[in-house]
């Protein structure tokens, strides 16, 4: 089964939980605060294996998870940083984010990698805390939870060259005929129900190989979602060249011809741009060869190259390549997908003190904020003194006067990220 569109969640390592400890050795009364801090959560990554060709790997698993960071200890030891977790995926994957449909990159070459959820930060320990006026600090941070998100993996295959064309045209008979590949050919619409790619062989003067991909059949009405090509349109994307195989033996081969331009110029104008290169197909059919003087020479009219074959006999097939040969760029060029390609996004997320509140649908009060909801989760509520912290961090940020405009009031549920309290007129306690 080809597979080149799937959903998969990922969820990064939390951070370890810092240690609060204190120095307990013979003759050292007052050893002081020595606890460590927590280990940096493990981060999820996306790698290109060029020995991939499909998203099969995620067909039957979609969660992944990178491991926590240890917890620190005593004597100021620090926990172990979670471990990485590598996807590898085959080149030419788009990544999504699914909720907002933001792409976070475009991965082409082999190596290349990108992050797509970042581990939590250790939490420090009270050793950090401690100062001239308050030398034994109870308080030590939690671990900062790793980042979570939906993906939407899309493959778009790396081919150089491009089979479009309607159902039944003879473009896998095209490709068996180029290359070495041996896709499932039979008289009937939609034989091809997934792509197929195939080395073409130039010649042993010619050192390049590219490669050629048969897209299924595409119809009238692809670029809006009707039939089976407007899932696999995306694949002529990357392409160097495209070759248009029409059915010289069909009711209306000028028609076929232009729906077929129509298609890709809805789906993406830039592909009427690439170049093109039209095979008549089927010229052992006498209605084939009848139309074929006058197809040739629309098309010539069109400035539009076009070789009339018979894929099943081979016919024309050397011209054909010849032609390709032409319209191929360089062997260097070969090795460099075209644009758009190889796009990395780096969006760097602030952590301001800027922040919202505003009411869920149950009434209860939500603080946003990137700084306060990492405060919230990094903190210990059962320990008294990381509370009242929490606390002053309120006052420091503006947040506590904000909540009051907002008209709180004691006992109300107070949410920041997954923190959720109750308010008091003086203190907080944690929500059970």
């Amino acid at each position: 089964m080809f597979l080149d569109r799937v959903k998969i969640l990922v969820r990064a390592g939390a951070g370890g939980d810092g240690a609060a400890t204190f120095r307990r050795e013979a003759h050292v009364p007052r050893g002081g605060p020595d606890g460590g801090d927590g280990g940096r959560g493990g981060t999820v990554h996306l790698r290109v294996d060029a020995g991939q060709t499909t998203l099969r790997d995620f067909r039957y698993r979609h969660h992944f998870r990178a491991t926590p960071g240890g917890r620190g200890a005593g004597s100021r030891r620090h926990g172990k940083a979670g471990e990485d977790l590598v996807l590898d995926v085959p080149p030419g994957t788009a990544i999504y984010d699914d909720e907002t449909g933001a792409l976070i990159a475009d991965l082409v070459a082999t190596g290349q990698q990108t992050i797509v959820a970042r581990g939590g930060r250790g939490g420090l320990g009270n050793k950090h805390f401690a100062t001239s006026t308050h030398q034994a600090p109870k308080h030590a941070q939690k671990g900062e939870p790793g980042e979570e998100r939906w993906l939407r993996l899309e493959l778009r295959l790396i081919a150089d060259i491009g089979l479009v064309g309607l159902p039944n045209a003879g473009k896998s008979t095209l490709l068996a005929a180029l290359t070495a590949a041996h896709p499932k050919i039979a008289d009937y619409p939609f034989t091809t129900l997934e792509p197929n790619l195939g080395v073409m062989d130039l010649g042993a003067d010619d050192p390049r190989l590219p490669t050629i991909a048969d897209v299924p059949g595409l119809i009238e009405g692809a670029s809006e979602g009707a039939g089976l090509g407007h899932a696999f349109l995306r694949h002529v994307e990357r392409t160097h060249v495209l070759v248009h195989v029409v059915d010289g033996s069909g009711r209306d081969p000028e028609w076929d011809h232009e729906v077929i331009r129509t298609e890709l110029g809805a789906h993406d104008p830039a592909l009427l741009n690439k170049p093109i290169l039209v095979a008549f197909n089927k010229l052992d059919l006498p209605s084939a060869a009848e139309a074929w003087p006058a197809f040739r020479a629309a098309r010539q009219r069109d400035g539009l190259p076009v070789v009339g074959i018979a894929a099943a006999e081979g016919r024309g097939i050397d011209e054909l390549r010849a032609v390709l040969s032409a319209l191929l760029p360089s062997a260097e060029a070969l090795t460099e997908p075209p644009e758009p390609a190889g796009v990395v996004i780096h969006r760097m997320d602030g952590m301001g003190d800027a922040h919202s509140i505003d009411r869920d649908e149950d009434g209860a009060l939500r603080v946003r904020g990137k700084r306060i909801e990492r405060i919230a989760a990094q903190t210990n509520f059962e320990v008294e003194e990381s509370a009242e912290r929490f606390q002053r961090d309120l006052v420091r940020l503006g947040i506590e006067a904000d909540l009051r405009r907002a008209g709180v009031a004691s006992g109300d549920i107070v949410r920041f990220g997954d923190v959720e309290l109750e308010w008091e007129a003086e203190a907080w306690a944690l929500e059970r």
